[in-house]
């Protein structure tokens, strides 16, 4: 691959420079990222405030983006919408001026009994976009919520909020998706997982991509429209960033899901750039040019993310990690596996395991975010879950290219990190864990997994289970059997299904089993496909292994 050619301002470089200069001499963070505020458009305590804008000035609709919900907790929920009159123009069509927004939130979808309402600041530094924590809802319910500027009201969103920490829920169902390259085919799955019957929505990364869509959005070969020609780059900037997610977030399918279900995202490498390894970018590039790239794509993400305000990025850096409860029965740890991981092995891809990939220093995780991990299942502070559930990136169970012993691994999953995967899976005996569910995407496909205490040994003991959610768009139409399907399921006796189609998965928790249906359409490069299972898997609770419905 190229370099991208957009460059950054030389005094941005000139702080950068400073930034990975302090990295290296392990100077604070805080004091780093400061270096890098201006780059991301942060307001200055020093700079003049911007003035407010009479939302009755605002003459087209501001809601073209759509709305969403995300992060459910119990009796609160994270609202999120950005004002962009012009989605396609780098200002959205709007002034660098604060924007006041109301939100309401109600019990019905008319809102006749409204619970809940306020406003907020929608501030031009973070491009308009509205981020409302709402609290003081019930436990586990349902709900309605929209936003009102000036005369524009946007479209109704319905949200749901997670039960209390000690409650019994009877069962949770999971909409659990990845992997959306625009340029690659229509978001059809996503019209038909809005008209699912889940709690919430699990993105587990890809939500964009970096590479450049052309005048008739690649796959899509449009025939109505041509995109902008600002589209047909590679991003690099804030401004590339931000433009791209206006892109994706006017597909109406996408609306459609967000408005329909909570969400709860997290990143992988195509937000900010093809398998990067925590500061060490995929193309030659300088460090501080990177640092400058991977702080812009942060920023962009949370501006147009439901994500609550401990998320917001400094610099270059973003705590995403975290962990929500759903009562007795769920507790989801969610994880970043791109932004402290070390650079992957042998120069990356599918390569034979050795000395480099196992070298016991080296982290998927970080050390942080690893022991914020175990801690987590020794101490749930409260009752035990049923289920430990992990929305995370990259393949956790080993997966070799072929059953001979010249078989390679892939260096940017789990398996170029076997170390860390071995610590991981200590601190689930450890912490006694008896019912580890890790849900993955990134890889295109769909998998079922077992996950062994030794995956050199069929017969080893089963800690868990992995389900990897197939891609929404990327990989274009895809096949149920793609070309390597006999070579991996015959090398993986642990891999119980293996299909090539878009699509998604549904997972639905009880306190007795974990149930996932693979949910797929035959096509995206041409819309309105019809959707359909082609397989069922089940795990118990207390003995871990899949077995087909």
């Amino acid at each position: 691959m190229t370099s991208p050619t957009q460059t950054h301002a030389p005094e941005l470089r000139a702080a950068a420079r400073q930034l990975v200069h302090g990295r290296r001499r392990f100077l604070t963070v805080a004091g780093a990222a400061a270096t890098l505020a201006f780059a991301t458009n942060l307001p200055q305590a020093h700079a003049a405030p911007a003035g407010d804008l009479d939302a009755r000035r605002i003459t087209e609709d501001p809601f073209t983006l759509g709305v969403a919900s995300g992060d459910p907790a119990p009796g609160s929920v994270l609202l999120w919408t950005r004002l962009a009159p012009r989605p396609y123009e780098s200002d959205s069509g709007l002034p660098r001026q604060r924007v006041r927004v109301e939100w309401e939130v109600a019990g019905d979808e008319r809102f006749r009994r409204v619970v809940r309402r306020g406003s907020v600041v929608a501030h031009p530094e973070f491009h308009h976009s509205v981020h409302a924590e709402v609290t003081g809802l019930g436990e586990g319910r349902v709900f309605y919520y929209r936003f009102r500027t000036g005369k524009w009201i946007s479209p109704v969103g319905r949200t749901r909020t997670a039960p209390g920490r000690g409650a019994r829920t009877a069962a949770l169902r999971m909409g659990v998706v990845s992997c959306q390259a625009y340029h690659d085919g229509y978001f059809t799955a996503y019209r038909h997982l809005a008209g699912e019957d889940v709690d919430v929505v699990f993105h587990l990364g890809d939500y964009l991509y970096e590479y450049a869509v052309n005048a008739v959005g690649g796959e899509r070969k449009y025939t109505d429209r041509r995109l902008p020609a600002h589209f047909n780059r590679e991003t690099v900037t804030l401004e590339d960033y931000r433009l791209r997610y206006a892109l994706y977030k006017t597909d109406p399918d996408l609306r459609a899901a967000h408005a329909a279900h909570p969400f709860v995202v997290t990143w992988d490498d195509h937000e900010t750039e093809n398998n990067y390894a925590g500061d060490t970018p995929e193309n030659d590039v300088p460090p501080e040019e990177f640092l400058l790239r991977r702080a812009a794509a942060y920023r962009a993400y949370w501006e147009n993310q439901p994500l609550r305000a401990p998320q917001q990025p400094t610099g270059p850096d973003m705590r995403l990690y975290r962990r929500l409860r759903f009562g007795r029965l769920a507790q989801f740890d969610i994880l970043d596996t791109r932004q402290y991981r070390s650079d992957q092995a042998y120069g990356d891809g599918w390569q034979t395991p050795g000395p480099e990939s196992e070298d016991p220093r080296r982290t998927m995780t970080g050390a942080a975010q690893e022991r914020w991990l175990i801690d987590g299942w020794r101490n749930p502070g409260g009752p035990r879950p049923v289920w430990n559930v992990v929305p995370q990136q990259v393949t956790f169970a080993e997966r070799r290219n072929r059953s001979t012993p010249d078989f390679k691994l892939s260096m940017d999953s789990w398996d170029g990190y076997p170390a860390s995967r071995e610590r991981v899976l200590a601190g689930v005996e450890s912490a006694g864990v008896e019912n580890l569910l890790v849900l993955t995407g990134d890889v295109h496909v769909s998998y079922g997994l077992d996950i062994k205490k030794d995956f050199r040994d069929p017969a080893s003991r089963t800690l868990g289970t992995e389900i990897v959610t197939t891609s929404i768009a990327s990989g274009k139409d895809g096949a149920d059997k793609p070309a390597d399907w006999e070579r991996l399921t015959g090398a993986n006796p642990h891999m119980k299904h293996y299909n090539g189609r878009r699509g998604y998965a549904l997972v639905s928790l009880t306190e007795k089993q974990a149930r996932a249906d693979f949910r797929t359409v035959a096509a995206v490069t041409t819309p309105g496909a019809p959707v359909t299972t082609v397989a069922s898997l089940v795990t118990e609770a207390g003995n871990p292994g899949l077995k087909p419905v």
